[in-house]
């Protein structure tokens, strides 16, 4: 049921359906789209005596939503435990190419390796918690340890040094 025709089908009938549910939930048309596009695209890697039916891709798209979702609360609570908690923060003067040269330089020598290619995968890659988890083969808790773990590191150092 999962060939090229078939989704093209199933494209056409479920589109319309699966983009408002996503709008609806993200509010955000860029993101409700790619999310739409991604179910789709994971279609064409699916096995091929796959039965796909419109709740499948309603659940699909709700599911993908819901990871993107937390995906953000997850990041919206790094971001705020470093840069709010940091009183000395200010938009304006960080960061700076001293700074950042000094966060590279203490992720190369404070941070373990595991902590550093969760860093990379997140900040570099942009990949979310979910797929770093599944990557590196370690739980979601432990990809936000180890990127909080990181961050305190360099938040210290940073606070030490000016």
């Amino acid at each position: 049921m999962t060939n090229r025709n078939d989704i093209e089908q199933l494209f056409k009938a479920h589109y319309a359906q699966m983009f408002r549910l996503a709008v609806a939930l993200l509010h955000d048309d860029d993101f409700a789209r790619d999310i739409v596009h991604d179910v789709f695209a994971s279609l064409l890697d699916s096995p091929l005596d796959m039965i796909v039916t419109g709740g499948y891709l309603t659940k699909a798209v709700r599911n993908r939503c819901l990871n993107h979702i937390r995906d953000c609360e997850i990041h919206q609570r790094i971001a705020y435990r470093y840069f709010f908690e940091n009183e000395e923060y200010e938009s304006e003067d960080w960061p700076d190419d001293e700074t950042i040269e000094r966060i590279y330089g203490l992720i190369k020598s404070e941070i373990s390796p595991q902590a550093t290619r969760v860093m990379e995968l997140r900040f570099s890659d942009g990949l979310p918690f979910a797929r770093i988890a599944v990557v590196m083969g370690i739980s979601e808790t432990a990809v936000y340890r180890h990127l909080s773990h990181a961050l305190k590191i360099i938040r210290k150092n940073l606070n030490e040094n000016g």
